[in-house]
């Protein structure tokens, strides 16, 4: 499946989702109003838009993804960086940190992630 960019609303959606799945729909309802304030109708329209795009399932009343939450992260990720810093992983952090300065365990454990992602 290609992935396309979730909206605001989507990413709402299927967050509800992700923390409380498999989650009936009927269920699912009573969560996006008290999470997002949304009726009935709109959950269910959303519910059907994300079915349509693979996203989810409802099987029968039962919702559940069938995209997992960090992998919407990893692209979502990616396309700000892209889209904000031209792509630079650099850039992104220099921004990201503002002047702030890290502890040493913080430090290291970047170091340590970014060891893990260097080409050999």
């Amino acid at each position: 499946m290609e992935y396309r960019r979730l909206c605001e609303s989507d990413q709402k959606f299927m967050t509800v989702i992700w923390e409380n799945e498999p989650v009936s729909s009927s269920e699912l309802v009573t969560l996006c109003y008290e999470k997002l304030g949304w009726k009935k109708s709109t959950t269910y329209t959303m519910l059907r838009k994300l079915c349509e795009k693979g996203l989810v399932r409802n099987e029968n009343s039962v919702v559940t993804s069938l995209v997992p939450r960090e992998k919407v992260m990893e692209h979502e990720s990616a396309a700000f960086v892209e889209q904000t810093f031209g792509g630079s992983l650099p850039s992104f952090l220099v921004s990201f940190f503002g002047g702030r300065k890290l502890g040493e365990a913080e430090a290291e454990e970047l170091k340590r992630l970014i060891d893990g992602y260097k080409e050999d």
